[in-house]
């Protein structure tokens, strides 16, 4: 007799630098993993972009990796990825075009003239929750190759977002997913819950395949093949999805990397002008329901500052890693001057030769960077009551950033979360009946308690 295979899900994982596929076990143990790095290509403007063919060939060779090793069963599979780009397929499913980068210039009289057909940038940006972000815009890429590639545009069988593209190499068939048509793509009208005015005017609706519930799976095209696909997910999106099987109270989660995504699944207020200029926008489930969420580029910000930092203090910023808080620090600065009032800009311009030594100086950014992350948080926190806030990423392993955020948030339990791998994760859970014998889990998020 054999050994008994083992039942497990892959999620491939693609990330603007890396692209990963892991393999799952029923308790969500990563039993296999993989990473690779591909080299960019340039777009027909020498505009760098994603490789799609060595996407698409990675795919099917790690797919034929995974398949080949006979101790896992492979029940299903499910992708998740960065939003913002659209793979254009003709009709044989073949793409059309690079895929673009979110990065890429966008020709601002073409992004004027759409905001004033529809009621000017304010409303447009409220309607579709989605700030002025130009290529970022995913919809306004396909606009614009309406506009500068017409005879391509008429091509276009089915524009699909990169997470149902991935799915759709797998499973043969197209759609849409909510997770990816509500990352500020501005294509969704927030407000009719459906397709914005304009993507039908421009009969761009035709070219958008059918939504699913991001639940569902299909089948495989290969023959013989028993396996479940998944639809694919938007990435931020997806790493919110285990925080929503364990707790049902609300909650904020701030996700924290290079980005610091504050995002409240429990607040469905209407987006305000104020808050869509400070960078608050709208996410979508994968059921629909509106994530009120708040961006703050802190992480980078981090790294700049801390570099700076061990520059002038002559040590490295391997000295900051492990600081525990310094309470005597954090007053006497309060006392020096008042920092309740500095902000991230505020510490790049402020001149290092006023504190004493490289732990003064690192207490008075983390300070600026705990300041701007409260008032970004607070823009999703609304009236409802929020019992807790969870912390994702990087800045929940720095006790001086959980120590302030727990103190500056006196009502509010303040957790640090840790979670290997929280977006494969997410699109893995989603389609757990699918796959799983086992009931869901409720072990797979460690939690680590900061008193106020």
């Amino acid at each position: 007799m054999g050994k008994e295979r083992i039942p497990v899900i892959a999620i491939f994982d693609v990330g603007k630098t890396n692209k990963k596929l892991f393999l799952f076990d029923e308790h969500y143990h990563i039993v296999f993993e993989r990473s690779a790095r591909f080299l960019e290509t340039v777009d027909e403007d020498g505009f760098p972009c994603e490789n799609l063919e060595s996407l698409r060939l990675s795919v099917f060779d790690s797919l034929h990796e995974v398949f080949r090793k006979t101790e896992y069963d492979i029940k299903a599979i499910n992708f998740t990825s960065y939003g913002a780009s659209f793979v254009y397929l003709d009709q044989n499913g073949r793409p059309l075009t690079p895929l673009y980068n979110y990065l890429k210039d966008y020709p601002a009289e073409m992004q004027d003239e759409l905001h004033q057909s529809y009621g000017g940038e304010d409303k447009f940006a409220l309607n579709t929750a989605s700030p002025p972000l130009g290529s970022l815009n995913s919809g306004k890429q396909i606009y614009r190759l309406m506009k500068e590639k017409p005879s391509i545009f008429d091509e276009v069988k089915y524009a699909l977002h990169l997470p149902q593209y991935l799915s759709f190499l797998v499973s043969g068939q197209v759609y849409s997913d909510m997770t990816s048509i509500g990352c500020h793509t501005a294509l969704w009208d927030f407000n009719t819950k459906d397709y914005h005015q304009w993507v039908k005017d421009c009969d761009i609706d035709q070219k958008l395949a059918p939504i699913v519930n991001g639940k569902d799976v299909f089948s495989s095209t290969f023959p013989g093949s028993t396996y479940k696909v998944g639809t694919g997910l938007h990435d931020s999106s997806s790493a919110l999805i285990p925080y929503l099987v364990n707790f049902h109270e609300p909650f904020v989660l701030i996700s924290t990397g290079t980005w610091c995504i504050s995002m409240n699944p429990f607040n469905d207020e209407p987006l305000t002008k104020a808050q869509l200029d400070q960078d608050c926008l709208f996410y979508l489930t994968y059921n629909g329901t509106p994530v009120k969420a708040s961006r703050l580029f802190a992480g980078y910000e981090h790294e700049l500052q801390s570099k700076r930092i061990a520059d002038h203090f002559n040590v490295t910023t391997a000295r900051f890693k492990h600081f525990e808080i310094n309470w005597s620090i954090v007053e006497n600065l309060h006392m020096e001057q008042n920092i309740d009032d500095f902000s991230l800009n505020t510490f790049g311009g402020l001149d290092l030769t006023q504190f004493n030594n490289y732990e003064e100086a690192y207490h008075a950014l983390i300070v600026c960077l705990v300041n701007a992350q409260v008032k970004s948080t607070e823009l999703v926190l609304a009236k409802q009551n929020i019992k807790r806030i969870f912390v994702d990423g990087g800045f929940s392993k720095n006790h001086i950033y959980m120590n302030l955020l727990a103190r500056r948030f006196p009502t509010i339990e303040i957790y640090a979360a840790s979670m290997a791998q929280a977006t494969a994760i997410g699109a893995a859970l989603l389609i757990h009946e699918h796959w799983n014998t086992l009931p869901f889990p409720n072990n797979i998020i460690e939690l680590r308690y900061y008193r106020a």
